[in-house]
């Protein structure tokens, strides 16, 4: 039996086809540019290929793709006229961990880090759980391509919402950390997205969700009344209105059933304590010990692409992070604070246009902070055509600047970098953020500004 999947060089995909792999599955794939989960893959032995020919399904049982290959894509147009079965990637990671009880993490962002979290602490903790998760995960097994196939009965993923396959899982214990207006090109509005997450939530036997974020509560209420059993978790105190959280998290601790656990989160930000605790939670649920989920997570070393440091170069730091809505945009930026930096120099690239359309007043609000230069690199548009009058411009006239901070419209991801490159100054942290290619540019304004340091 044969797997080929199209696109194999995503985070996603690389991960379902790591899985489907370890079952001693013949796997090929093909991408249309290499990456790090490409060449993860090929260093595994996996059959993987730079360009799409049709001829590469020939021979194939199933072709696997995401919502992001194209109906013209001349392998997915070869395979239908086949006859060859073609899956969503969801159905074959389904596939894959069939017969494991599943913790699925979904939200509209927090969800990489949050199941990265519980891989870890299972990990530790000396559970061999399988996981797939839409980065690396460092210090566990399989780290450079986020799939790894493990002997226990436990599996860990990330459940995308984007074109609802989330739906498409046996769920044992769900985890929804937020939802938030995003994927609007898909669902169409924000009540069909809260109306997804409440499905998934219901389907599963036992829900964790962040009643610190209004759609989170919402759907905890929508499932609890179709009868799951609902872990609610939040910080102290608790927002004027909301349901008392079962898991207090404070800065320190969390506090469940009476009794108090101390937490240490090595990576910065609320948001970061907030997931944390859901993936502790998680671990409790599975049956590990409580203190020594805790102290698994004060171990964690991070994830691809969440806070990610990537280098120092002359007293400039530089920091990749995957965020792409705006509260995720907020955060990071918090984040950076947080962790010490005084001046930022942020250079972001918008994914999608309709995201850009639909929330670009919502970034520009995000990014206007004091004691920054703020470049705005083009829209990417990956799988998506351009919208007329849809570009960065629509953050930029958003963008109100604070005191010390600069704005500015590259022509170009280069050029962005370079502008980036040229304003850091001794002291500065520079943040490369978005979904898309803008990882590149990490590398770029490193090599720019002369190497990483040591």
């Amino acid at each position: 039996m044969r797997f080929h999947f199209i696109g194999v060089g995503g985070s996603g995909m690389s991960a379902v086809a790591r899985l489907v792999a370890a079952k001693g599955v013949a796997v090929t794939g093909s991408d249309k540019r290499r990456s790090a989960y490409f060449s993860a893959l090929e260093d595994a032995g996996v059959d993987v290929r730079v360009g799409h020919e049709a001829a590469a399904v020939d021979g194939a049982d199933v072709v696997v793709i995401s919502t992001a290959v194209r109906d013209t894509n001349v392998e997915l147009v070869r395979a239908r006229a086949l006859g060859i079965d073609v899956w969503h990637r969801s159905r074959a990671l389904a596939w894959a961990l069939e017969g494991r009880r599943l913790i699925a993490v979904a939200g509209s962002h927090g969800k990489t880090t949050t199941s990265a979290m519980a891989a870890h602490i299972l990990h530790a903790c000396g559970v061999d759980a399988s996981y797939a998760v839409g980065a690396r995960v460092f210090g566990v097994e399989g780290a450079v391509a986020g799939g790894y196939g493990g002997s226990a009965d436990i599996a860990v993923l990330e459940a995308d919402e984007s074109d609802g396959s989330f739906l498409n899982y046996d769920t044992e214990i769900a985890i929804v950390v937020n939802v938030e207006p995003d994927h609007l090109d898909f669902f169409g509005s924000f009540a069909a997205v809260e109306a997804a997450f409440v499905a998934f939530a219901s389907a599963a036997r036992v829900l964790i969700a962040c009643v610190d974020d209004p759609g989170g509560a919402r759907v905890a209420d929508a499932a609890a009344d179709a009868g799951v059993r609902v872990v609610r978790y939040g910080v102290a105190p608790r927002p004027e209105g909301a349901r008392a959280a079962d898991v207090v998290v404070s800065d320190q601790n969390v506090t469940w059933a009476q009794r108090t656990v101390p937490l240490r989160v090595p990576v910065p930000g609320v948001h970061q304590r907030l997931n944390a605790a859901a993936a502790w939670c998680a671990a409790v649920e599975v049956g590990v010990e409580p203190m020594s989920a805790a102290r698994a997570l004060a171990s964690f070393s991070g994830t691809g692409r969440r806070f990610e440091l990537r280098g120092e170069a002359r007293g400039r730091r530089v920091i990749d992070d995957y965020a792409h809505h705006p509260t995720e945009v907020a955060a990071v930026l918090a984040a950076a604070r947080a962790d010490g930096a005084e001046r930022l120099v942020v250079l972001f690239q918008p994914a999608l246009f309709s995201r850009t359309q639909a929330l670009g007043e919502a970034f520009g609000r995000a990014m206007s902070i004091d004691n920054a230069a703020i470049i705005l690199a083009p829209v990417y548009g990956d799988r998506e055509d351009p919208i007329p009058g849809v570009t960065s411009r629509v953050i930029a006239d958003a963008l109100t600047p604070g005191q010390g901070t600069t704005v500015e419209l590259a022509d170009s991801l280069e050029d962005a970098a370079a502008r980036a490159a040229a304003r850091a100054r001794p002291g500065d942290t520079v943040m490369t953020v978005g979904s898309g290619t803008v990882t590149q540019a990490a590398g770029w304004i490193l090599d720019i500004l002369g190497g990483a340091d040591g």
